[in-house]
């Protein structure tokens, strides 16, 4: 296989009025629910339905008991956004000390992306990241938010990021060797 380029660009907010909601409301069959009972089995599900052919490959080689450490840390939440009951895609906040929430994952499951509930559902996991310490009162309160995507992630993540008021504040490009992707079902 030949070498490309792959960029990755961090993101932040430092602000809750640095986000710009998402205009209009899907409509009643679209809902988004927290995954209150962490669940290595659903994550892990929602990690390849939605990653599998964007390169997300850092997570399917932990255990059941690596998966349930992660999941189970005070903080850690996970918003999944259902579609007539059909998971569609989720976002997960993942608590850093002194304040900092990354959006550690979020997207949709291929099958729903370009159906604009993807802004929707980021604007709920910003909101959500920034209200995470009144869930969470050993948290301290949240005074910055980030993320990162790459040059891998589809072509409506970087957009979706930057209408929702994120702000570059890093860029890295670094030689990758593409591989085929996993898909959302590994190993079949």
């Amino acid at each position: 296989m030949s070498t490309t380029t792959l960029t990755t660009w961090s993101l932040e907010m430092t602000s809750p009025t640095d986000l710009v909601p998402s205009v209009g409301v899907p409509g009643p069959e679209i809902r988004i629910v927290r995954s209150e009972v962490p669940s290595p089995e659903f994550s892990r599900f929602l990690y390849t339905a939605v990653g599998g052919d964007i390169h997300w490959t850092d997570r399917l080689g932990l255990t059941r008991a690596q998966w349930a450490q992660l999941l189970g840390r005070p903080g850690v939440e996970t918003w999944v956004i259902y579609d007539r009951g059909t998971p569609a895609g989720y976002v997960e906040l993942d608590p850093q000390p002194d304040g900092v929430v990354e959006i550690i994952y979020f997207g949709l499951v291929p099958e729903f992306r370009g159906r604009r509930i993807g802004g929707h559902l980021l604007t709920v996991g910003i909101e959500k990241a920034w209200s995470l310490a009144e869930r969470w009162p050993e948290l301290s309160p949240t005074r910055r938010v980030w993320l990162h995507t790459c040059s891998l992630d589809g072509p409506a993540a970087m957009p979706n990021y930057v209408r929702r008021g994120f702000k570059v504040f890093r860029e890295e490009t670094e030689p990758y060797e593409p591989t085929p992707t996993p898909g959302s079902w590994p190993g079949a």
